[in-house]
């Protein structure tokens, strides 16, 4: 996409009315000539731009595709989104920008996807990641912490995107341990970092983030470990996926910054707050075995989770799969 046709929908997005052509040829130091011809490739693109005589144009929708000048025009921070990247498919944006940061790529780089023929989720599991529908999103930190620390930035995407989904919809998700969300009980996104780190410190880590947005029942997989569900189905509107990929980041910029500031203490107690868990009675299980039962009371500094036992025990459990009863 030209970069005048980028701000002309940046200039459509922030005034949300008709705007003359004398206005926006003005604003971009270009002919009317031109501004119609822009106008023309966004009609191209998929964009839906009325014009009345007298008035000028509005954009009335966007195409169901993730827009990088899109993005730009929501986004709102000082450090994440720095640097945009943005493929159709891929095997996977984890991989791309686990490769993009070795060779020094900024931090707050971000690299997303349409599609994903190879998206992975926690301990190897499939990620199903069609085209046209979802968010499939990495994002290269490097942050001042050590490794062992490295684990709490999850936490932090997890509540960066319950934040998106509430600004977006009118949904109320919650967060499982370690890295789920979900809406009335079914998973609608899942998180995975990965990290190249020394014994003093880290090089890097990738913020893995997928979120089912306007998938339909009929393109989910029939072999799903626990049911799952998307924004689409759970609200029955469909979800602008450019304007939720740049709120769900200005989100995880926020709580980042806070982290390097203030540590993981507020991120930890807002987690806690929106976890499915909190206060209640759960058993943990490996590789589909019970393992150990109690109540769950929250997450420790490394993110491990903990439960006090009936006998008054409390238990670090550092991987395992949740349920509450």
């Amino acid at each position: 996409m030209h970069p005048k046709a980028g701000t002309i929908l940046s200039l459509f997005r922030t005034e949300d009315r008709y705007i003359s052509g004398e206005h926006l040829s003005r604003e971009l130091g270009v002919s009317r000539t031109a501004v119609w011809k822009h106008i023309s490739a966004l009609r191209n693109a998929g964009y839906c731009i009325d014009a009345m005589p007298s008035r000028g144009y509005r954009l009335i929708s966007s195409p169901d595709s993730i827009e990088i000048h899109e993005v730009r025009a929501y986004l709102d921070s000082s450090r994440i989104g720095a640097q945009l990247e943005y493929l159709k498919a891929t095997t996977s944006t984890n991989a791309d920008a686990f490769r993009l940061a070795e060779d020094g790529a900024i931090e707050g780089t971000v690299v997303l996807a349409d599609s994903q023929t190879g998206g992975k989720g926690r301990r190897g599991r499939i990620w199903s990641s069609p085209a046209g529908v979802n968010l499939y999103c990495s994002v290269v930190l490097r942050p001042s912490v050590m490794p062992h620390e490295a684990p709490q930035l999850t936490f932090i995407s997890a509540v960066a995107v319950a934040r998106a989904i509430e600004l977006t919809t009118k949904l109320t998700p919650e967060i499982k341990w370690p890295n789920d969300l979900l809406i009335s009980g079914k998973k609608v996104a899942g998180l995975l970092n990965e990290m190249s780190a020394e014994t003093d410190g880290i090089n890097f880590v990738i913020l893995g983030i997928g979120v089912n947005l306007n998938m339909t029942v009929n393109q989910f997989p029939d072999d799903l470990r626990q049911p799952a569900t998307s924004l689409l189905l759970e609200s029955g509107e469909s979800v602008d996926r450019s304007r939720f990929t740049a709120i769900m980041l200005n989100e995880l910029d926020r709580l980042y910054t806070d982290f390097l500031a203030h540590g993981f203490g507020p991120v930890r107690e807002e987690w806690q707050q929106r976890c499915n868990a909190n206060g209640r009675q759960v058993i943990v299980s490996d590789s589909g075995t019970d393992c150990t039962g109690g109540r769950f009371i929250g997450i420790d500094v490394d993110g491990a989770l903990l439960l006090r036992s009936d006998d008054n025990v409390l238990h670090r459990i550092t991987c395992g799969d949740v349920r509450v009863i």
